[in-house]
């Protein structure tokens, strides 16, 4: 990693500072606004320990859903403080603002090893427009910067990207893992190098495509974009997900892999139904014969062993995107059985965060991936070889 990590400052540096570090803790929550996971918090907790144990001053920053730049009462940080002091066995101080009088207050009254955790800064419309004097204002709480939220790194808003202009920016133990793996297992694979590529949409991924046939022996595709490759050869797809508008897009993908001796992988059977519902009766059909009234919401089991096997050789494996609609039980399987067999391969495997990461857990089989990415978003766009803002912002080595 050629950007510096919080390794890079000297220890008793830290005692006293005031260190500001950006954290991921979007975290889920139900109608009672209780916390449902809390895994984003618990992959932030080495950092904070780190920072509290040198005794620094840590006043952390995060959002919280998408509120738009409107308080919302159901998105404030509260729980989220809760939950914090419960993992780290400590009180996190909580303040009802990011910036301003308040803010600088119970900065003021932290002591070494203290912690204040401030609001859900999508509060302010400020944020997300990168405003830099709201970047500023924030800054003047600190001392040092620590990015954190590599789920957020691809974003260029105040908090990750503007701040780092008024503070020396360092990564943090998350954030500099991330990079690690993403960069050096992704740019030099054990080879076979395989890539499974699923989600809806063709359109989110063209960039990846382009940039992974450049790199694998071999690409699967299935979920909702396949059905646009088996549309572009001149078979029917009934009723399911389509994007019209990319098929000579997926037309030139196809040729590219061939020109470049990559195998891009096709599903062979799909599990049809007339709608993606719980319960709803199905029937298992080859991939060229989807009935006019019907649609494809997963992966059938000749797909499953053929994409087994594949895994099975491979010595790298990037993952991005569920294989069907996997969070109706109806259409999970081809998606948790092929997590499964991602989990019992002997290949270093990387998944893209989101929906993937959710499929591994449905899987039962976290514990036995290499690396599950925080960032769905963000880790597309690393692969795709887009500078990212909130990376690119931190000092170099």
């Amino acid at each position: 990693m050629n950007k510096k990590s919080i390794r890079d400052i000297p220890q008793a540096e830290l005692k006293g500072k005031r260190v500001l570090v950006r954290v991921d803790f979007n975290v889920p929550l139900d109608e009672n606004g209780k916390i449902t996971d809390d895994i984003r918090i618990v992959r932030s907790l080495p950092t904070i320990r780190y920072l509290i144990e040198n005794g620094a001053r840590v006043i952390l920053v995060s959002h919280l859903g998408r509120p738009k730049g409107k308080v919302k009462k159901e998105l404030k940080m509260d729980p989220v403080a809760k939950r914090l002091g419960e993992l780290i066995g400590k009180p996190v101080l909580k303040v009802d603002e990011c910036i301003g009088e308040k803010a600088e207050q119970a900065v003021k009254q932290l002591g070494e090893g203290d912690l204040l955790l401030l609001e859900n800064i999508r509060f302010y419309p400020q944020e997300e427009q990168n405003d830099p004097d709201f970047a500023k204002a924030l800054a003047r709480l600190a001392d040092l910067y620590v990015n954190d939220a590599f789920a957020t790194a691809h974003r260029a808003h105040a908090s990750t990207e503007g701040v780092a202009k008024f503070l020396p920016a360092y990564a943090g133990f998350l954030m500099e893992k991330e990079l690690e793996i993403l960069g050096e297992k992704l740019n030099t694979p054990a080879r076979p190098f395989l890539a499974i590529l699923g989600g809806a949409k063709v359109s989110s991924k063209i960039g990846v495509i382009r940039k992974l046939l450049e790199k694998v022996n071999a690409l699967l595709i299935g979920g909702g974009m396949s059905y646009t490759f088996i549309k572009v050869q001149g078979y029917e797809v009934g009723k399911s997900l389509l994007e019209e508008s990319m098929l000579e897009e997926a037309k030139k993908i196809l040729e590219t892999a061939e020109e470049k001796g990559v195998e891009l992988v096709l599903p062979d059977d799909f599990v049809v139904a007339s709608e993606g519902a719980e319960g709803v009766p199905t029937q298992i059909v080859d991939w060229n014969k989807i009935p006019p009234n019907m649609a494809g919401f997963d992966i059938g089991p000749k797909t499953i062993d053929k994409f087994g096997k594949y895994i099975a050789e491979a010595k790298t494996i990037f993952w991005n995107g569920p294989l069907g609609l996997f969070e109706v039980d109806t259409f999970s399987r081809g998606t948790v059985e092929i997590a499964r067999k991602v989990a019992q391969s002997q290949a270093v495997s990387i998944v893209g965060g989101g929906d993937t990461a959710a499929a591994i857990k449905k899987a039962g089989v976290e514990d036995a991936v290499t690396h599950i990415s925080t960032g769905g978003g963000a880790s597309l766009e690393f692969v795709e070889g887009r500078v990212l803002p909130g990376v690119a912002a931190l000092l170099d080595k």
